[in-house]
């Protein structure tokens, strides 16, 4: 995948660390020659963000909450004033409350389900918004990350999977609205990962191994894996894909009961 990023420019919401996807897709993206900036939400993220900025020759970081206009706007507008236009935006932001991601989905409250839909879904429509005036000019792609939670229940997955099944429909829409603009709008489906946010799900070391152990390829998805699809959707080479939803889990959202073995 070398120099299949030349040229082009971007933004990476949501790195927590090393272990994060979102990582894993700059990594890939840097390594096809893409030229990054990232945001980070507090200084705990900022210090854990900042040597791998630095090891990929980033230097370009802000603080931004995606819940709060202002800072979503002053974010954009710094970022405006680096690169008068950018090519991709990879949105890898979501939030539930942990003590609701164990248990029975009947259980989650109000507070948490709008906080959770308003970060996890809502915060991509905000964000494309913003990126649109960026990317009107010589069009982009618009990036963010989902789960087959969304459309198959998963144990203790809870409201985060009626989030990312408005993710997903977000996606759907703002891909028609921005398509005439030249602007790519898709989500990236991997199975489950040893990271931060996948950590915060009840059941999560069960649910990684019964992966492993039933997905057509008897593995789950890697960072490497999901880097090198973000990268094909934000090159040239995806240049008719939009709207879509691409699994990048082994095959494992094709199986309707698990390997005879595990039966």
């Amino acid at each position: 995948m070398s120099d299949m990023l030349k040229g082009k420019r971007g933004l990476i919401m949501g790195v927590a660390n090393e272990r994060s996807i979102a990582w894993g897709i700059a990594k890939a993206m840097a390594e096809a020659g893409a030229e990054l900036a990232f945001t980070y939400q507090g200084e705990a993220f900022g210090s854990r963000l900042k040597p791998l900025a630095e090891s990929i020759g980033a230097d370009f970081m802000v603080d931004v909450d995606v819940t709060d206009d202002a800072s979503l706007d002053r974010a954009f507008d710094n970022l405006a004033a680096r690169w008068p236009t950018i090519d991709f935006v990879v949105h890898a932001i979501a939030f539930s409350d942990k003590s609701e991601l164990t248990g029975r989905f009947l259980n989650t409250s109000r507070a948490n389900f709008k906080h959770s839909l308003d970060i996890s879904a809502y915060s991509l429509i905000e964000v494309a918004r913003r990126a649109h005036p960026l990317m009107v000019e010589n069009g982009g792609t618009l990036l963010t990350l989902t789960y087959q939670g969304s459309n198959k229940v998963v144990p203790n997955y809870n409201v985060m999977g009626v989030a990312k099944a408005a993710l997903e429909s977000a996606t759907r829409y703002l891909a028609n609205d921005l398509g005439a603009d030249g602007i790519r709008v898709n989500a990236i489906s991997p199975g489950p990962m040893k990271t931060l946010a996948g950590a915060a799900i009840g059941g999560a070391r069960k649910t990684y191994k019964h992966t492993d152990m039933n997905a057509p390829l008897r593995a789950n998805a890697t960072l490497e894996a999901v880097g090198g699809t973000a990268v094909y959707l934000a090159s040239d080479a995806g240049a008719c894909t939009t709207g879509e939803i691409i699994h990048v889990d082994g095959g494992f959202h094709v199986l309707g009961m698990p390997q005879a073995e595990n039966l």
